[in-house]
């Protein structure tokens, strides 16, 4: 029968079969894992498998997917990994990474995976969303005019914060990098602002101390801690960032005014580096991937401050960057500080001379504060930097022991109680009206009648108590420059103060 098929049938046949062909869908759902070095999978048979997609492993196990090649999908564990043998079966989810965001949330401290770390009851009322999204655009964005007060006199004056900015604190370890972060976030209670702090790759101690710190200041209420800690999986600490910058974002969609605080980045790089030499991406400078500059650029990038069409919420970012010796020339300083707005730097030479917060005034910058700062607190801090600049500057001269003019007697008497009305004790923070008499009192060198520089603190503390029961406090407008009239008065409050202040000591 088969001899008597001649070739033309044998064409037509296959043009039949070619043309009724239906294509039909080979299912790419599951796949195999192929080795797993340390929580780093190779799964082969998922050939769909999409960037940052979350796969389930043998039904329990999570793992995240952070490298695609042709025949192998590089993932990273999200749990415990040891349980994962080769030839477990892995199954596609079709969803990327999400992070619980909502209302629920504010007094709560959850992992990086949305579950509750503060032994209280598991988080309800949550919806999920993405964390990898494109920051908003040009268009949906509005100018960085409104202030964000940190209550600390030397960033408010010298480095002013605006909300929807993106200033980097960066110093050496045990300079006060995450006291700085904390007094923004305490100072934020009664300004209808939530705040979100990230924790990566701190000692769960550590950070049982911190949300001790904000219980006692009443800041938990408005306040969200994401922790991925130091004995967690380097996956949760890469991902750590991006889940508080969800959460953020949802508030800046409602309209509200956010801070957030990421504590460290310097950690999360190294994170983000221990997983691309693990997945086999090429290293680069100090063995970072290509790719670490836009890590941070796309996470610092989402902050800003939304035009009225579009809400009109902010969200104002302070990452934190550890140097070492004071370095802030290395690879991740100098990439953060190219991304942000600014930066406060802090120095451990002034840490160690009793400085708080040992904020260097000559290294700091605010780019964009300063349009946000109210008019009388910019008049009064104008020259404030540069008093401070001449000091430190004729300082270095004054060491060398050689006879001083009394104009740099006169500069270096008056850095050296600037520097004095400056400390600020840790939560110890201040209103505006408080700054701005601080700033008058330093401006007409009120503060050079003391003569003792050891007595400038009590007497800023004792100033400030009878100021905030003055009646002049009602005559302040923070809107507009400091009138003569009112100044006259305020200088006659401060003589009468020195008085009062020289007859109690």
């Amino acid at each position: 029968m088969a001899e008597d098929i001649k070739l033309d049938q044998y064409t037509e046949t296959l043009r039949s079969l070619i043309k009724n062909y239906k294509a039909c869908s080979v299912s790419t759902e599951y796949g195999k894992v192929i080795t797993n070095s340390d929580g780093i999978l190779n799964i082969s048979g998922l050939k769909n498998a999409q960037l940052n997609e979350v796969l389930i492993i043998n039904d329990s196990l999570y793992a995240l997917v952070l490298s695609l090649s042709s025949d192998l999908v590089g993932a990273v564990m999200l749990s415990e990994y040891s349980s994962v043998q080769e030839g477990d079966e892995v199954k596609r989810t079709n969803k990327t990474f999400s992070a619980p965001v909502g209302n629920s949330l504010a007094g709560r401290v959850i992992n990086v995976l949305g579950k509750a770390q503060d032994e209280e009851l598991d988080i309800q009322n949550v919806e999920w969303e993405q964390v990898e999204r494109i920051a908003p655009g040009v268009m949906e964005r509005q100018s960085v005019d409104q202030p964000l007060y940190t209550g600390v006199l030397a960033v408010d004056a010298l480095i002013p914060i605006g909300k929807g900015q993106r200033e980097l604190i960066i110093g050496d370890r045990q300079t006060g990098k995450t006291s700085l972060a904390l007094d923004a976030i305490i100072n934020q209670k009664g300004k209808d602002c939530y705040c979100v702090y990230v924790s990566i790759g701190q000692k769960n101690s550590t950070l049982f101390q911190i949300v001790k710190r904000l219980k006692e200041k009443e800041a938990m209420d408005y306040t969200v801690i994401v922790n991925a800690s130091a004995s967690d999986l380097p996956s949760l600490k890469f991902l750590a960032p991006f889940v508080g910058i969800t959460i953020a974002e949802y508030w800046m969609k409602k309209g509200k005014d956010v801070l957030i605080v990421y504590d460290d980045l310097t950690q999360h790089a190294i994170a983000y580096r221990t997983l691309s030499l693990l997945l086999n991406f090429s290293p680069g400078r100090e063995a970072f991937p290509g790719d670490i500059f836009y890590l941070h650029s796309r996470l610092l990038e989402r902050s800003g401050r939304l035009s009225e069409e579009y809400g009109g919420g902010s969200i104002t970012a302070l990452p934190i960057i550890q140097t070492q010796a004071d370095d802030i020339s290395a690879y991740i300083p100098t990439n953060v500080i190219s991304i942000t707005d600014g930066q406060i730097f802090l120095k451990t030479l002034l840490f160690n001379q009793g400085q708080r917060p040992a904020i260097d005034v000559t290294l700091s910058v605010s780019r964009v504060g300063g349009a946000a700062q109210k008019k009388a607190i910019k008049d009064m801090s104008s020259t404030l930097k540069l008093e401070l600049a001449q000091y430190f500057e004729l300082l270095e001269f004054a060491r060398f022991g050689s006879e001083l003019n009394e104009s740099t007697k006169f500069n270096l008497n008056l850095g050296s109680r600037i520097l004095k009305c400056l400390i600020q004790n840790l939560g110890e923070t201040r209103s505006p009206t408080d700054e701005l008499f601080l700033l008058f009192l330093i401006r007409n060198r009120v503060i050079m009648s003391i003569e003792d520089v050891e007595k400038i603190i009590p007497f800023v503390r004792f100033a400030l108590e009878e100021w905030n029961a003055s009646p002049l406090l009602e005559e302040v407008d923070l809107n507009e420059k400091v009138s003569p009239e009112l100044s006259e008065k305020l200088l006659e409050f401060a003589q009468k103060l020195l008085a009062d202040f020289r007859n109690s000591g």
